[in-house]
């Protein structure tokens, strides 16, 4: 799909090489929409791959002396769900990122690309622009600050030119005991699915009345929206359900939906009104919506973090340990990781399902998170530590996840089986005793055709009541 993959190791190689070479360069870092799309013909003349995740200091979360929260271009959605900080002085993006994908794709993607990508439809885009956020861009011209409200130009479009790199989005902290946050979405499935409405609305109080309000509509218009008159209406009063609901009225005339596939345009529009008024009557009662679970599954072990590596690229070979075995290979630079791995390196047990990160029978472990290796470039693994299906028993024994599924019964016709077992060993990992409330979410990236999931989450919990060798 590319000619050349760099694995840059500094922001100032990333500008000028994306100075050097133009529209054909790309920068990449969890490359969740922009692999897809090079596949799908939707993304063409791109032969170059700039690799970011390597750089140092690019995927911190941190407020600053005056009260300014800086997100990293490198930040994950999982780690914004993680975050303390955020949790409590911007809630909004916090909950939209959960919001994203599964826990695979959160381990992946990144909150700069989601608003690189510029879809309407995007869920940290609302949740961002309700805090007021903005963006740093840099090129080797020069540096320039801009609004969220002023990135976007139309669907999938931005201000952004092909020479500059995202290298920060910041905003106001809200302050606890004045402001408060929500995101909420309709969508036609509870995850791995794409908003039909989404709605973030923050509001700052003065006493029992609202001093200031921004509410940012998105999937109803070609770019995120603001809903002015219902942000207008609200100022100066109480959040009382007679305003509550005028207010919600005021959002729906603000929205332009489509007729699409996930949903009518008069569909969109009541579901405005209904999101606006289920948030605000959220907010009236100063609590918040639970919509992120205490403690996420995130399929991830994060005290193994970002490995660096030395600077790579597609004349080099790729050098990587999968299954606790150094390989050295020089094909396969041109493609995904699954592929990789099954072609290249002849590990045939990871399964392409859907080469579209929807289905999780490509789940695997990259660098101690789980991942799907259909949306990862293969000269990642350069550097990096693997673990795919084969690797999972440990000295002759099956892992209790793969034998808990052979006694439960949970293998139909087993095609997506090595990605539930990979889902469940990392959540066994993550949390040795988990729960089954936590299984489920562990599995929300992983689709089976065959059965309806009860013997999948049985074997999960069984397997929770033994102890994992490594």
């Amino acid at each position: 799909m590319w000619t050349n993959y760099i694995t840059a190791t500094t922001v100032d190689e990333v500008i000028e090489t994306l100075a050097t070479r133009g529209p054909s360069a790309r920068i990449v870092a969890g490359a969740t929409d922009l692999i897809l799309e090079m596949e799908l013909g939707v993304r063409k003349g791109i032969d170059t791959l700039i690799d970011v995740t390597r750089i140092p200091g690019l995927a911190d979360i941190r407020k600053d002396s005056d009260g300014i929260i800086h997100v990293g271009p490198l930040v994950t959605h999982n780690e914004c769900v993680a975050s303390a900080l955020l949790r409590k002085q911007a809630l909004p993006l916090a909950q939209a990122s959960y919001e994203v994908g599964a826990p695979q794709i959160r381990n992946r993607s990144t909150v700069a690309g989601n608003l690189i990508t510029a879809s309407p439809a995007n869920d940290t885009i609302p949740a961002l622009m309700a805090l007021g956020a903005s963006v740093l861009l840099r090129s080797v011209r020069g540096e320039r600050t801009i609004s969220l409200a002023e990135f976007y130009t139309g669907v999938r479009k931005t201000v952004m030119q092909p020479d500059e790199m995202l290298v920060d989005i910041k905003f106001p902290a809200l302050d606890p005991k004045t402001a408060r946050g929500a995101f909420l979405r309709i969508t036609l499935r509870r995850a791995q699915a794409i908003s039909v409405v989404n709605v973030a609305a923050v509001l700052i109080f003065e006493g029992s009345k609202i001093s200031e309000a921004v509410i940012a509509l998105g999937a109803v218009a070609p770019t995120i929206i603001r809903a002015t008159a219902a942000e207008k209406f609200l100022r100066g009063k109480k959040l009382t359900a007679t305003n509550i609901a005028q207010a919600a009225y005021k959002a729906l005339k603000a929205a332009a939906p489509i007729d699409d596939v996930r949903s009518s345009g008069a569909y969109r529009r009541q579901m405005v009104k209904v999101s606006v008024q289920r948030i605000l009557t959220d907010l009236s009662e100063k609590k918040q919506p639970a919509r992120i679970p205490n403690k996420p599954v995130m399929l991830a072990m994060t005290e193994q973090g970002r490995t660096n590596a030395e600077r790579g690229s597609s004349q080099h070979p790729i050098r990587t340990k999968v299954n606790g075995k150094d390989l050295e290979i020089n094909s396969g630079h041109e493609k995904t990781l699954l592929r990789f791995l099954r072609e290249d390196a002849l590990l045939i047990g990871t399964k392409e399902g859907c080469a579209e990160g929807e289905c999780g029978a490509c789940t695997l472990f990259l660098d101690g998170k789980a991942v799907m290796s259909c949306l990862v470039p293969a000269p990642r693994a350069h550097g990096s530590e693997i673990i795919t299906i084969e690797g999972l028993a440990h000295n002759g024994s099956l892992h209790p996840v793969q034998q808990a599924f052979i006694d439960h019964g949970a293998v139909q016709c087993g095609y997506c089986t090595p990605g539930f077992l990979m889902s469940g060993a990392m959540l066994l990992q993550e949390r040795p005793k988990s729960t089954r409330a936590e299984a489920q979410q562990a599995v929300t990236g992983n689709l089976c055709r065959c059965t309806g999931y009860y013997k999948i989450i049985d074997a999960i919990q069984e397997a929770s009541k033994v102890e994992v060798k490594t």
